[in-house]
């Protein structure tokens, strides 16, 4: 009998992390190991695209701002400045708190895009999942919407694509008119969707004498939502020091209620009575952030009055994110 000839295993190619691709979940790593990519590869790429990144805007112009225009503001929109500038063709790229259809961005007629922020986002990353609609905003049609996607784990983030000296300046509508070029002009229908939108948006105006301090008005009181920079627990000591003492009102008949936790950073509450309108408050709210910077400046041991207040403030914040 002819001797068998011994096997020999082909020699794969050698390929690097970097270099292995997105397949199906149940069918074999491509970097040979004889696993599902599910079980190898691919988990680290699932785990990538599903991480929770808790301050998602962190190193962007006006941080506190994206957060305000992320969860507390009904219509505002905000001119972004691009790292090398706009591509050609492109005359503007503008932020939106919200777009028609709930899109996640569009690329009108006339070339500019229109980026959508308070849209659901496949992973944990809103700045790389709003970066990757950017991308693909500026490369689409004109006239056309962009659709929503999972975006590569390995993909850009805002931080990579904004110029992060460009001005972030939102401005507040009392309307969604910015939806379209010329809302006089266009059809019933149109007109109608935008009545409709605007019915339901609660009048919000952002103060001229602090940074990311929104107004809003409600049918049996109004607020004021100021999202703050500072980190969480020394803010929270601040605000009990304050409370405790106080000197956390903002005039008469205003009260600390509590505060909002959102995208990592505090978002304290003041109730206003209906009377008192944002221009009222300009002058309150600069005032109080003095007395908030000096209590910032203090490291002292809560009193044990400190400490009851920032318990209550502390049982009284609510999570958006």
């Amino acid at each position: 009998m002819a001797k068998k000839r011994p096997q020999t295993k082909a020699t794969r190619p050698q390929i690097t992390d970097g270099e292995i691709p997105v397949v199906g979940a149940r069918e074999p790593c491509p970097c040979g190991s004889g696993r599902r990519y599910k079980a190898c590869h691919g988990r680290a790429a699932a785990h990538a695209v599903t991480e929770l990144v808790h301050r998602p805007f962190e190193g962007l112009p006006g941080e506190c701002d994206w957060v305000a225009l992320r969860e507390l503001v009904p219509a505002a929109t905000a001119e972004l400045t691009l790292k090398g500038g706009l591509p050609e063709g492109v005359p503007s790229v503008t932020l939106a708190t919200v777009l028609p259809m709930a899109w996640p961005a569009l690329r009108r007629e006339d070339g500019s895009v229109l980026l959508g922020l308070q849209n659901d986002t496949a992973s944990g990353d809103i700045s790389r999942d709003l970066a990757d609609t950017l991308q693909r905003a500026l490369q689409a049609k004109p006239g056309t919407p962009v659709q929503g996607r999972r975006a590569p784990a390995d993909g850009p983030r805002l931080q990579d694509l904004l110029d992060a000296e460009g001005a972030f300046e939102p401005v507040v509508h009392s309307g969604f008119e910015f939806w379209v070029p010329d809302a006089e002009n266009t059809t019933p229908e149109v007109t109608a969707s935008l009545e409709r939108a605007n019915a339901a948006a609660i009048p919000t105006v952002k103060l001229t004498g602090v940074d990311a301090a929104y107004w809003c008005e409600t049918p049996e009181k109004n607020h004021l939502r100021w999202v703050m920079p500072h980190p969480e627990e020394q803010l929270l000591d601040a605000l009990a020091r304050l409370h405790a003492a106080g000197r956390s009102s903002l005039g008469e008949g205003t009260r600390l209620v509590g505060s909002f936790r959102a995208h990592g950073l505090t978002v304290p509450v003041w109730d206003l009575p209906s009377g008192v309108s944002a221009e009222d408050i300009e002058k309150p709210a600069a005032e109080f952030a003095e007395r908030l910077a000096a209590a910032l400046a203090t490291d002292a041991p809560l009193t044990p009055e400190e400490r009851r207040a920032r318990g209550g403030l502390t049982n009284r914040q609510v999570t958006l994110s």
